[in-house]
């Protein structure tokens, strides 16, 4: 069982401040979160095999084969604002 002070502990170590209302609702939801793995830590795995993933996974990278790339022209059709052949951006300083 989670307790306020657990609570207040996990919140120091994240430098969190919490209001006494936040304390008592973490600690409730905590709690809750807790009694849930309890119940799924009883279930019966024995027959399960391990897995890495839930559902099968397969390797979908294709071969690196060089092929033509965007004109200047075309790169650029879509931009906002451009500039001497460029993408014209706001300055950021």
């Amino acid at each position: 069982m989670i307790t306020e002070r657990d609570v207040e502990y996990v919140a120091w170590l994240a430098r969190l401040e919490l209001s006494a209302e936040e304390k008592e609702r973490f600690t409730r939801q905590l709690g809750q979160v807790l009694e849930h793995a309890e119940k799924i830590k009883s279930l019966s795995t024995e027959e399960v095999e391990p897995t890495s993933h839930v559902i099968p996974l397969r390797n979908v990278m294709r071969e690196d084969v060089v092929e033509a790339g965007l004109s200047q022209e075309e790169a650029l059709r879509n931009a906002p604002r451009r500039e001497g052949g460029y993408f014209a951006v706001p300055r950021i300083l």
